[in-house]
């Protein structure tokens, strides 16, 4: 073997091992296949979502004005006028997250015509990635709400600088196609303390703050969620009990429902939901 063939398969090693080394093609999955994806930053894809978890908007209780200025804002959206990105923020258990998903699926159930709107999830901790995934979707002929649940931030987090370029800093800016939708139970994304503290010792306390809490600005639609009152509560429990068809006594019903939330010392559509999955396994109802 010749100097020069050892030299050839030397290189052609060297280039196998940097072709692993390479990170993926960014690859578009068929996007009619799903309207919700779940996105994948360690391949660069879209991964399609077959089966939902969500419920429809009907059952979703106790929150009518945040519903109705949600669903508002994404049917602008969907039509292709503007809109705002939307952070959904308080109580646990309140149904945030389920709006979020609620409120894509009547807005699509709405379209006779065009293209329906797609729903992508991104991981808190993949939050970096925000620009890639813009990138990936921006030339294609659909819209996308890209939904964070539970988006927060803690003291040592600088992610939260990524988000705030992604939303509408850089000179691109968000493109057209792309809303952005996180539920927090944090009105500002920051620990309370977090923020205390740099109004204690910052040699300029406003500027501090102000660039701690200006993540939130970027979100144009502010949407309060509250803790619920036991009429609410209650009045979830009967939809949900209505919509499966669980023949149950209602007045046992009541304080059945009544016990299980003060057991839990919270009252929420959460609550309400695990109660009524409880009646339906004793009752041997399945919830498809």
């Amino acid at each position: 073997m010749t100097a020069e063939d050892i030299l050839s398969k030397k290189l052609d090693r060297l280039l196998a091992i940097l072709e692993r080394m390479a990170p993926p093609e960014p690859r578009l999955p068929d996007l009619d296949r799903a309207d919700c994806f779940v996105w994948a930053p360690e391949k660069l894809q879209l991964e399609p979502v077959s089966r939902v978890n969500r419920v429809d908007i009907s059952l979703i209780r106790g929150v009518d004005l945040v519903r109705d200025q949600l669903v508002e804002n994404t049917r602008r959206f969907a039509n292709g006028f503007p809109a705002n990105n939307v952070l959904l923020w308080g109580a646990r258990g309140m149904g945030k997250s389920s709006l979020v998903k609620a409120a894509q699926a009547a807005i699509n159930a709405e379209m006779k015509n065009g293209k329906p709107l797609k729903l992508v999830e991104i991981h808190r901790e993949d939050i970096d990635s925000l620009p890639a995934l813009m990138s990936l979707i921006k030339e294609t002929p659909y819209r996308f709400i890209l939904f964070c649940d539970d988006l927060s931030f803690d003291h040592d987090d600088t992610s939260y600088k990524s988000l705030k370029a992604a939303l509408e800093g850089g000179v691109e800016g968000r493109p057209d196609n792309v809303i952005f939708y996180a539920t927090s139970n944090r009105r500002h994304l920051m620990p309370r303390d977090m923020i205390d503290n740099e109004r204690s010792t910052a040699i300029n306390p406003s500027e501090a703050i102000e660039e701690k809490v200006s993540l939130s600005d970027r979100f144009g639609l502010w949407l309060g969620f509250h803790k619920c009152s036991q009429d609410d509560y209650l009045a979830m429990v009967e939809a949900y009990a209505a919509h499966y068809k669980l023949d149950y006594d209602a007045d046992k019903r009541r304080a059945e429902a009544l016990e299980w939330a003060t057991t839990r010392g919270n009252r929420s559509g959460r609550v309400a939901w695990q109660y009524i999955q409880d009646l339906a396994g004793r009752l041997g109802v399945k919830m498809d």
